[in-house]
C-alpha cells in the first residue's frame, strides 16, 4: 500500500520548493520529488571540468521576491551585490552602466537615460504587485475578490495620472525597438537596453511586447544584479533548508512516471523505478506541457484544454557557455577590477534583431548577443588558484535548428560563440582548457523543460497575467480536482523569483480554507 501525503510536489525546481516550504509550514505533511540528484532545478551550481564549478543555467539573483525571503527567513551570503553592467566596444569605448547611473554616453543620452529609467521603474512597479498575486478571474467565474483585484489595477492605472496611464497602455505591448530609436543615440546603450529584453526569449528587439518583457526584468529589484556565495545553487540549497525545517521531505533521483487521475481528480504518483504515494493534492513544478501531456496524459483532461496547453509556445532559443580559463583574459579597455562586472555584447538594437532574424528560419545567429559573467572573480571557491570561470548566455540557438541539435552542431555554435568573444578578449582562447555549452535541446534534456525554454513558456501579453499558461489555468489549478501548477510556466513567469510557488502555495491554501 502506498505511503499516502497531504501535497506532493513533483519537482524540486525552485519554486516548488517555496511551495513545498509554505504548504509544510502551514501544517501539511508534503513529499518533494525531484528526478535529479539535485535540488533546484535550472538554478543549480554543478561542476563542468575538474576544480571548476558554475551556475548551471541562471546565473544572476535580480528577481528573488522580497516577500519569499521574508516568509522564508531565507539567508545566504552574496559573493557580490548591486553588480554593474558594460556594454562591450571594440575599441575599448564601453558604456557602463548600474541602477540609474551611466557612463560613456553623451549628456543628452545621460540625461534621457535617467528618465527612461525612472519611467520603466515605476511601470514595473505597478507590475510587481500582480506579479506576488494570483491573478484575477474574468467573466463569470469572478469571485468578489476577482473584482476587487481588478478594481485596484484600475485604481493604480488611474494613479499614475493620465499622461503616464496612457503611457503605460501605449508601451506595454509593443516593441523595445522603437521606443530606443526614439530616444537614445548611442548605439552601444540601445543594443544593451534590448539584449535585457529579449534574454531568454525566442522575440526580437523589433518584435511585439518587448517592453513587457523589460519591464518584467525590473520587476525584481529594479534589474539590480547580485551573485551568491558558491553560485545560484546555494539559494536552491537555502529553499530546501527551508522546506526540511518546516517538516517536509524532499527525495532526490525519483523521476514521476505519471500524475494518477482516480475519478477525475489527482489521486497521487507514481515513479519510474515503481514507487507510488498517495494524496488528493498534487502540485507540479514542471512545465505545463509536460505536466498535461506526459504525466497527466491527454485522454484525462477537457480536449479543449489540451488542445491550448499543446500550441503554448515554449521553443528555448538562449544557450550556456562555460570556459574553463587558467586566467583572465585581456578584454580591451577593461581594468582588471572590473572583472567582476557583467558584460554584454550586443553593438547596438539593430544588430541584435539581425542576429534574432537567423533563429525564425531554424538557424544559430553567425553573429550572436551574449551575457557574460567571471563569478570566479568575486568567489574563488569556483576554480582552482588563480584560475578562472566564464559563464556566458548565448543567443539565439534555436531549440528547432533546422539540422537538428548534435554535438557537430553543438561544437560548430561554440565556436561561433568563441570567435565573437575573440573580438574583444583577443587571448581567450589560449586560455580555455575546458568548455561546456548547453544547447536548448540540453537543458530540456538535462533540466526536463520542454524546448528547454527556461521560463517554460513565452512571455507575452497571450500567455500572461490571466492567460498564463493559458485560458482556464491561470490561478494555479488545473481542470482536474487536486492538480495544481507551481512553476515558471504558471503566473507569473521565469526568473528566480519564487513568486509562482508562493502565489500557488497560497492559493491552494486560500481554496481549502474558503472549501
Amino acid at each position: 500500500m502506498s505511503e499516502r501525503y497531504d501535497a506532493i510536489v513533483v519537482g524540486a525546481g525552485h519554486n516548488g520548493l517555496v511551495c513545498a516550504s509554505l504548504l509544510a509550514r502551514a501544517g501539511k505533511k508534503v513529499l518533494v520529488l525531484e528526478a535529479n540528484e539535485q535540488v533546484g532545478g535550472a538554478a543549480v551550481t554543478r561542476p563542468f571540468a575538474e576544480g571548476y564549478s558554475v551556475s548551471a543555467c541562471a546565473h544572476l539573483l535580480y528577481q528573488l521576491q522580497p516577500q519569499v525571503k521574508k516568509d522564508l527567513g531565507l539567508k545566504f551570503d552574496l559573493a557580490a551585490d548591486r553588480i554593474g553592467t558594460v556594454a562591450l566596444a571594440t575599441d575599448g569605448n564601453h558604456v557602463r552602466l548600474n541602477g540609474d547611473e551611466i557612463f560613456g554616453v553623451s549628456d543628452e543620452d545621460a540625461a534621457s537615460y535617467k528618465d527612461f529609467r525612472r519611467r520603466m521603474t515605476r511601470f514595473a512597479d505597478l507590475l510587481k504587485k500582480f506579479l506576488n498575486k494570483s491573478p484575477p478571474r474574468l467573466g463569470k467565474d469572478a469571485s468578489k475578490a476577482d473584482l476587487f483585484t481588478l478594481a485596484q489595477l484600475g485604481f493604480d492605472l488611474r494613479r499614475l495620472g493620465k499622461t503616464e496611464m496612457r503611457q503605460f497602455l501605449r508601451l506595454i505591448g509593443i516593441n523595445i525597438f522603437d521606443e530606443l530609436e526614439e530616444r537614445f543615440e548611442s548605439p552601444l546603450l540601445k543594443g544593451a537596453l534590448s539584449l535585457d529584453a529579449v534574454l531568454g526569449t525566442h522575440l526580437g528587439p523589433r518584435s511585439p511586447n518587448t517592453i513587457l518583457t523589460y519591464l518584467y526584468r525590473l520587476a525584481g529589484s529594479h534589474g539590480t544584479l547580485s551573485m551568491p556565495a558558491g553560485g545560484m545553487g546555494t539559494v536552491s540549497n537555502a529553499l530546501a533548508q527551508s522546506a526540511r525545517d518546516n517538516g517536509a521531505t524532499i527525495r532526490t533521483g525519483m523521476r514521476v512516471k505519471k500524475i494518477v487521475i482516480e475519478n477525475g481528480r489527482a489521486a497521487g504518483v507514481e515513479t519510474e523505478d515503481g514507487e507510488s504515494f498517495s494524496s488528493w493534492l498534487v502540485v507540479s513544478n514542471a512545465d505545463p506541457k509536460s505536466t498535461i501531456m506526459d504525466l497527466v496524459s491527454a485522454r484525462n483532461v477537457e480536449t479543449g484544454f489540451t488542445h491550448r496547453v499543446h500550441h503554448m509556445r515554449c521553443k528555448g532559443n538562449a544557450a550556456k557557455l562555460h570556459l574553463a580559463l587558467d586566467g583572465l583574459p585581456d578584454i580591451n579597455g577593461i581594468d582588471k577590477r572590473e572583472y567582476g562586472d557583467r558584460f554584454l555584447i550586443a553593438p547596438d538594437h539593430k544588430y541584435v534583431e539581425r542576429a534574432f532574424n537567423h533563429a525564425k528560419y531554424g538557424e544559430t545567429s553567425s553573429n550572436p548577443i551574449l551575457e557574460i559573467t567571471f563569478p570566479s572573480f568575486r568567489d574563488t571557491t569556483l576554480a582552482p588558484t588563480g584560475k578562472h570561470v566564464m559563464s556566458a548566455i548565448v543567443q539565439y540557438a534555436p531549440y528547432d535548428l533546422k539540422e537538428g541539435w548534435s554535438d557537430k552542431t553543438r561544437d560548430a555554435f561554440t565556436e561561433v560563440a568563441i570567435d565573437k568573444l575573440a573580438e574583444y578578449a583577443p587571448d581567450i582562447r589560449s586560455r580555455i582548457t575546458a568548455t561546456e555549452m548547453l544547447t536548448p535541446a540540453d537543458i530540456e534534456q538535462q533540466f526536463n523543460i520542454t524546448g528547454g525554454h527556461w521560463h517554460h513558456g513565452e512571455l507575452t501579453l497571450d500567455q500572461f497575467l490571466f492567460t498564463r499558461p493559458v485560458g482556464g489555468a491561470a490561478q494555479y489549478a488545473m481542470p482536474l480536482d487536486g492538480l495544481y501548477l507551481c512553476g515558471a510556466g504558471a503566473h507569473p513567469g521565469g526568473g528566480v523569483s519564487g513568486a509562482a510557488g508562493r502565489n500557488a502555495a497560497r492559493s491552494i491554501l486560500k481554496r481549502e480554507k474558503s472549501a
